[in-house]
């Protein structure tokens, strides 16, 4: 028994002479619904105790006492390389999409050839125009059939039929060898304008930039071989259309690709040829088609600018039919001049749509279009795995 009466035990005894020690208070625990007290909510202890300690957080648990799974972490998509579609063809790095063309994709990448490039192209084909011009009058005063067209217009209604003939035989022979000179610079100047427009082509349908000197510069290593293959190729039409109109069309045809052959793959002249026939067989008619209705269209435009340029011949038609009309030097200038404006416009285009031609039927039977598209630094897509 205490002093104080209290019981005796354990917890009630006390030392005699020492202070009674105070009790540490116990947080009381939240009821079941309430929410958890913090730790700045509860109450200051006195000076020199220790705080209690926050209660410990209780994570949750399932009533079955299963560890609930682990949130799934999001992970970015990945990005694939993206590889064109083949229906749309591997992209258009330049002036024709790569893939197999049609008539619309030839005839537009001619003309925006000659529109994004029109400096290079219509320079080039001026200066070959006026080199052409230039040679054809020179051969026209040096055969000079003025004073035939005179006979034949001075003979009159009483001349007899040998008279006309020899008359006539003797004009055909001065306009012949007038033709052979003009047939001579038009070889010319299509060789220049050719060669020259076939290596802008080139680069032209990858994009990339075209400087004017290295292009002359590149076409000039092949000029002479590709001299030689225009005068045969030439005659080989005019040999054809000797006998008849039909036979021209084949080597007009089969030889139409040439010219880029040679100069875009490097080879000789008899493998252009063998490249051209192999390229053109089993479409012909679809090139014969396309190469005419280039000629057409060239040969429309090109008579309604030199029109103006030949007046004086076409009012001729309509004031005296039975006159025979004999051009002075003034006349012959002036159509020099038009044919000048109309080679230059047109000249062009039918070389540009002989060279997309080349290169369509290389996409089409050689897979030209993936070789183009890794130059331009195009992805192409992987070959199919056999399974």
């Amino acid at each position: 028994m205490t002093e104080t009466g209290g019981p005796s035990g354990p917890e009630g005894t006390e030392t005699p002479g020492e202070p009674a020690q105070p009790k540490a208070v116990e947080p009381a625990q939240p009821k079941a619904g309430e929410p958890a007290q913090s730790q700045a909510d509860l109450p200051t202890p006195p000076r020199g105790e220790v705080p209690p300690s926050a209660p410990e957080q209780q994570q949750w648990q399932s009533p079955s006492g299963a560890t609930p799974p682990p949130l799934p972490s999001y992970q970015a998509p990945q990005q694939q390389q993206q590889y064109p579609n083949w229906k749309v063809g591997l992209g258009r790095p330049g002036v024709i999409p790569l893939r197999p063309l049609n008539l619309t994709d030839i005839l537009d990448g001619a003309v925006t050839t000659m529109r994004r490039y029109w400096r290079m192209v219509f320079g080039a084909a001026a200066v070959t125009a006026v080199l052409t011009a230039a040679i054809d009058l020179i051969g026209y005063f040096l055969v000079d059939t003025t004073e035939d067209l005179e006979r034949l217009r001075d003979l009159g209604p009483a001349a007899t039929d040998q008279e006309l003939l020899n008359q006539t035989l003797d004009m055909l022979g001065g306009s012949l060898a007038a033709s052979f000179v003009s047939l001579i610079a038009t070889m010319i100047g299509t060789t220049l304008l050719t060669g020259f427009l076939t290596v802008l082509m080139g680069k032209a349908a990858l994009g990339k930039p075209i400087v004017f000197k290295e292009a002359v510069k590149e076409a000039a290593g092949r000029l002479l071989p590709l001299l030689g293959l225009t005068v045969l190729y030439t005659l080989a039409i005019m040999v054809a259309a000797i006998f008849c109109f039909v036979p021209a069309i084949i080597p007009f045809t089969f030889w139409a690709l040439a010219s880029p052959a040679l100069l875009l793959e490097r080879g000789t002249v008899r493998e252009a040829f063998r490249r051209s026939a192999k390229l053109v067989s089993g479409m012909f008619w679809r090139i014969f088609g396309i190469l005419l209705l280039a000629a057409v269209i060239s040969a429309f435009l090109a008579m309604i600018i030199t029109m103006p340029f030949s007046f004086g011949a076409f009012m001729t038609l309509f004031t005296d039919p039975e006159q025979v009309y004999i051009p002075s030097t003034g006349d012959l200038i002036l159509q020099s001049v038009g044919t000048v404006i109309a080679q230059t416009i047109v000249g062009p285009f039918s070389a540009l749509v002989t060279v997309i031609l080349y290169i369509d039927q290389r996409m089409r039977r050689e897979g030209m279009d993936i070789e183009l598209a890794r130059a331009a630094g195009i992805a192409t897509p992987p070959p199919p795995q056999a399974w």
